[in-house]
């Protein structure tokens, strides 16, 4: 099997049965799996922040550092790789509060927050979530199966 890393703030798509798409330190950060298990294309984003007006220069320049505008592009790359809405299995991980124990910036909140709103919109769910809490993750998928594992805390699951 080849790795393909997402790194942070990076997106990657594959139709390869050969391929597993792995991200890492997944903190506040959003990480969003989509599968199409007939066309067996799998994608995964790896956002920082939640809107692009905060820095409307900085997503043009890195689209996938926001929620916003890495979601519609994650979808439009699954679609040109053969994926369809209509089968597309969607999983998101990650939206920890790791450096904002009191609470006050909620970046992983409000990750979420903008994911369910986007995804509400275009009458698409999430199937399987792992969110918050206070540990980083790392999140994978096997572009051949569709199965996504979990490493967190020194445990290995299936999500």
């Amino acid at each position: 099997m080849k790795t393909i890393v997402v790194g942070i703030s990076d997106m990657k798509v594959s139709n390869r049965p050969d391929e597993v798409l792995i991200t890492y330190s997944l903190g506040s950060c959003l990480g969003v799996i989509v599968y199409d298990p007939v066309a067996r294309v799998a994608g995964l984003l790896h956002s920082m922040l939640p809107l692009s007006k905060i820095d409307t220069q900085k997503a043009k320049a890195a689209p996938y550092m926001f929620v916003d505008t890495g979601i519609p592009l994650l979808f439009k790359e699954a679609y040109c790789l053969g994926a369809e809405k209509r089968n597309m299995i969607v999983k998101a991980v990650g939206c920890s509060s790791l450096l904002d124990e009191k609470g006050f910036f909620k970046i992983g909140e409000r990750n979420f927050t903008v994911l369910r709103k986007l995804l509400w919109k275009n009458n698409i769910l999430i199937e399987k979530q792992d969110i918050g809490g206070s540990l980083s993750r790392t999140a994978s998928i096997i572009v051949a199966s569709g199965e996504v594992r979990i490493k967190s805390g020194g445990r290995e699951y299936a999500l």
